[in-house]
């Protein structure tokens, strides 16, 4: 089977030719494939994007003006009741400071201790030693 002798140059005629030499492919093996909408649209979607049109959209929903309603405001009345949140004792650093009170000094302290007892306290076991 040859496809169809009229090439056109847009996207919409293409995808219509692509679909056209599929559903002449009607042969008993190669029936399902040409009747699953996942496949047949998928050169559609191919020429589409090669041709840098805009991707199909099915909701009709704006992503992009619906992110642009819900950001933040120009002017937000409130903004100086909220700014406490963001500073002073409240700021990220300060939070995860006081979330391990005692961290620091207890670091030092246990430093300390490991380095006195290798220095200066004495292996009672003798692991090394063969008399018993």
């Amino acid at each position: 089977i040859q496809p169809p002798p009229r090439i056109s140059s847009s996207v919409y005629d293409a995808c219509h030719e692509v679909r056209y030499y599929l559903s002449e492919l009607t042969l008993g093996q190669l029936e399902p494939v040409v009747n699953d909408p996942e496949l047949t649209d998928a050169p559609c979607r191919v020429l589409r994007a090669a041709a840098g049109g805009p991707k199909a959209n099915i909701t009709g929903f704006n992503m992009r003006a619906f992110q642009a309603s819900t950001g933040q405001p120009r002017y937000d009345p409130w903004e100086r009741n909220e700014a406490w949140r963001y500073q002073g004792p409240y700021t990220r650093w300060n939070r995860l400071k006081s979330g391990f009170p005692g961290l620091g000094i207890a670091t030092v302290a246990f430093t300390i201790y490991c380095g006195y007892e290798y220095f200066f306290l004495e292996d009672e076991h003798h692991h090394g030693e063969e008399h018993h």
